[in-house]
């Protein structure tokens, strides 16, 4: 029988051959294998466990050794499969060839009474050992329904070091994992079903039809939902920008299946799995505060744990008062946006997180939020406004597909939005988003904020007015390529949600009022 355990670093992790060997010599427990002060400590906790339980802890010089030797072994999950391995190691010395001969993957924190604590990266760890061929799992009873969702392993959830023993000699203690949240048309706790489609269920906040006079910047969000899409919201403080887009969630559709899985490696690994929720369906929507830093917005430090940008990967990413950020963590962004992933490297070693967000930003125009007001007088001077966008590179902003002014300054209600559509409700602006989704991937199988070139010339196809209005806009505002192929994907998004199969000029002339600045100012194109 071999015991593996799991050593995490970034999203990849790798597992761990724990060895034991019994000697002659004064009695005294050895770990080799560059363990770090808490696996080392592991010395301590194992043997008051072990003999807590009523074990037998041999007399002889006990040797721990964790391989592959050059790798760093850290954390407290080792305390559980080397406990195992040395009453394994004791029972094949004493002839007790009782234990079963397949590899094990064993992962848990020991107490001294032999009780076992949960851990982080269990998800993470049990993937890693199915790629592997490992198809038996021990792991802490708080993880159990975690592990489980990968399917096809034999997983038994232990509470304490007698029932791992337990588990190590019968093969029936142990439950497959079914993988119960992996059928499309299951609907999870939390979730509710909108025409085929999962969405959050309805939560007392989450209501649209509250907000009043933001027609434009609701419009906005419906067109992010559908297709993916980054969104820039600018206004002055109060206008209502970041309540609206913190309702989002509530029609952000869930992720599929293999979304899920690869944000649920993520939690795992940052430790953030609830035991409710073993398999995360809802996209993360993070809200990093404005003091964040490059590590803690694109991730680090000593095991290269996840970032903002990776833990809202396959969901949202909100920086409320964008502004107030380090310009360098704004920069950072770019890549990530362009490439759904980011790449940390740490002491000779390299791991890879997937990073696949959407970017939501709410903005003051100015310092004090007052520039462009009808009613009130910005006291900012120009050099400290042109201070103030500097934050922002061309760059970064051409990779924004929405940018929406948010005007709010007639009673609470704008007329001109207001007569424009009815409020919709939160259940009516669902239902279009869940038609639009199905509209669009019968035709190509991904959101529209993903097509490349390629995409964009097979999917999107326009009327020769359409293309007219988009020739205007681009010699009026100066499009860049990056911008234009943006207000295209845009304008894609629209006619799905209108159930068209080409870009009418209608649906170009809307999207290119999404891509125009962002100023209440700029004339309408004619």
């Amino acid at each position: 029988m071999k015991i593996f355990s799991f050593s995490p670093f970034g999203y990849e992790g790798a597992l761990v051959n724990v060895e034991v060997d019994l000697r002659r010599g004064i009695p005294a427990v050895d770990i080799v294998g560059l363990a770090d002060s808490a696996v080392k400590e592991s010395r301590e906790r194992m043997q008051a466990a072990i003999r807590n339980c009523g074990f037998d802890f041999p007399p002889e010089r006990v040797l721990i050794s964790l391989s592959p030797a050059d790798l760093k072994k850290e954390g407290a999950g080792f305390d559980l499969p080397i406990a195992l391995a040395v009453l394994a190691a004791n029972a094949e010395k004493n002839g007790e060839m009782d234990f079963i001969q397949a590899p094990v993957l064993v992962m848990g924190e020991l107490e001294l009474s032999g009780k076992i604590r949960p851990i982080r990266g269990v998800n993470a760890a049990v993937s890693t050992a199915a790629s592997c061929g490992i198809g038996i799992c021990i792991v802490p009873e708080q993880n159990a329904d975690e592990a489980r969702e990968v399917s096809g392993v034999q997983v038994y959830g232990a509470d304490s070091l007698e029932n791992a023993v337990r588990a190590l000699k019968d093969i029936s203690f142990y439950k497959t994992g079914s993988g119960k949240n992996e059928s499309e048309d299951f609907v999870p706790k939390g979730c509710s079903q909108v025409d085929g489609i999962l969405f959050q269920e309805d939560l007392e906040g989450f209501e649209f039809a509250d907000i009043k006079g933001q027609y434009k910047l609701i419009r906005a969000l419906e067109i992010a939902a559908c297709g993916g899409h980054n969104l820039l919201a600018l206004g002055a403080p109060g206008c209502g920008k970041t309540m609206a887009i913190q309702k989002f969630p509530a029609i952000n559709p869930a992720m599929t299946i293999e979304e899920a899985h690869s944000v649920t490696r993520i939690w795992s690994i940052a430790g953030l799995i609830k035991p409710s929720q073993p398999l995360i369906r809802l996209p993360p929507f993070r809200i990093p505060h404005q003091t964040a830093s490059i590590e803690g917005i694109c991730g680090g430090g000593v095991n290269c744990r996840p970032g903002e940008i990776s833990l809202a990967h396959n969901g949202v990413l909100f920086l409320d008062e964008a502004a107030e950020f380090r310009s360098t963590v704004l920069q950072m962004l770019r890549v990530p946006l362009e490439n759904g992933s980011i790449s940390l490297c740490r002491a000779g070693r390299t791991t890879t997180y997937p990073a696949n967000f959407q970017l939501f930003m709410a903005v003051n125009p100015c310092p004090c939020g007052n520039f462009g007001s009808k009613t009130k007088i910005c006291l900012c001077s120009a050099k400290s406004v042109e201070q103030y966008w500097k934050k922002f590179s061309a760059p970064l902003l051409d990779r924004i597909d929405l940018r929406v002014f948010v005007d709010n300054e007639e009673d609470g209600i704008n007329s001109e939005n207001q007569s424009r559509e009815e409020l919709k409700t939160t259940a009516e602006i669902r239902e279009k988003i869940a038609a639009g989704i199905k509209f669009m991937m019968r035709r190509q199988n991904m959101k529209n904020a993903k097509l490349g070139p390629e995409g964009i010339a097979q999917f999107c196809i326009q009327e020769d007015a359409s293309k007219g209005v988009l020739n205007a806009a681009i010699n009026r505002y100066g499009f860049s390529p990056r911008l234009t192929a943006s207000c295209i994907k845009v304008a894609r998004t629209i006619a799905d949600l209108a159930q068209s199969e080409k870009i009418r000029p209608v649906h170009m002339r809307e999207s290119v009022d999404y891509h125009k600045l962002c100023c209440n100012m700029v004339p309408e194109l004619d």
